[in-house]
């Protein structure tokens, strides 16, 4: 049986550089009725777990390491016995939420992940956070953006270990080449597509999104 992309969303809180935000997450499930991944274990491993309905949850990846998108992890990976996956320039912010932790594997880029026959293959997209990534699935035409790219634009930029340009480049050159039918699903907030995203690079750069 073909892949699938399940999809719920997960309330809680951001914090960083001392505030503290609500929040809702997207949490991505990419699999079969056999075997999955999660897409950022955000907040609640009850609620993630259940809806794995059963099936073997074979990896917890990582988009980046701000603690909404971390939170649930190790919880989800006791449960599972999932291995955690995240890109090693993200530890520094991954110790903030797990101190005395880490991750069991670290994501590189144009490594390529398989979950149900279908291959996931690793963007590494700094900008929002140093370790970000993004994961294209070109058989599912789908790109998994964490909080690089949402619909309207970059993710935030303003706070610790990010950096404008940085996205802006990451955008550029590794998310606005893939085929603008490719669907953009995002760590918060409503999908959209690269065909719809791509002619807003201008305007982005100038208004210092």
């Amino acid at each position: 049986m073909a892949a699938r992309i399940d999809h719920l969303v997960t309330s809680g809180t951001f914090s960083l550089d001392g505030g503290t935000w609500d929040v809702d997450n997207n949490v991505w499930i990419v699999g079969n009725d056999d075997e999955a991944i999660v897409i950022d274990a955000a907040h609640d491993a009850d609620a993630i777990f259940e809806a794995l309905a059963g099936r073997t949850l074979r990896a917890i990846i990582c988009t980046h390491a701000h603690n909404d998108h971390i939170d649930a992890a190790p919880a989800l990976a006791a449960r599972t016995g999932a291995r955690i996956h995240l890109h090693p320039a993200d530890l520094p912010l991954w110790k903030m939420t797990h101190p005395g932790t880490v991750p069991d594997a670290d994501l590189t880029d144009g490594q390529v992940l398989t979950i149900a026959g279908t291959d996931l293959t690793v963007l590494h997209t700094p900008g929002h956070a140093p370790g970000a990534v993004c994961l294209y699935a070109p058989d599912l035409r789908t790109v998994f953006t964490g909080d690089t790219l949402f619909q309207g634009g970059p993710g935030a930029t303003g706070r610790s270990f990010s950096d404008f340009p940085t996205i802006v480049t990451s955008i550029r050159d590794r998310l606005l080449t893939l085929p603008p039918e490719t669907a953009v699903r995002t760590g918060h907030g409503d999908p959209t597509t690269i065909g719809d995203e791509a002619p807003h690079l201008d305007e982005w750069i100038k208004r210092g999104h």
